[in-house]
């Protein structure tokens, strides 16, 4: 299994507009095979900041459903919110692998 992790830097003036994304990314995830943990906004702290973390089972599982990304019109969509809204102004993704209590 690998986990996916994606920090964000986000408007803080839309928080509304970047939680619909991330419902959209939830349903997405979920539909083509892999687990989506959530989304994590601010709460205290820094208001800039959200993560994603979601698990496919492999590598190549998650390559098969970022294949959809620009031709899916249900992808293009979530992408939309993003673009047209101004809600993430940076991300970096990272894959992580899991290390779990016995």
């Amino acid at each position: 299994m690998i986990t996916c992790f994606v920090d964000y830097v986000i408007d803080p003036r839309k928080i509304s507009e970047f939680e619909e994304f991330g419902r959209r990314w939830i349903e997405l995830v979920e539909k083509h095979g892999g687990e989506h943990l959530g989304y994590f906004l601010p709460s205290e702290g820094a208001s800039d900041r959200a993560i994603a973390l979601f698990n496919f089972q492999s590598l190549a599982a998650y390559e098969k459903y970022r294949s959809r990304f620009g031709s899916d019109p249900e992808f293009i969509a979530a992408d939309r919110i993003r673009d047209e809204s101004g809600c993430i102004l940076r991300y970096d993704r990272t894959f992580m692998r899991p290390l779990l209590r016995r």
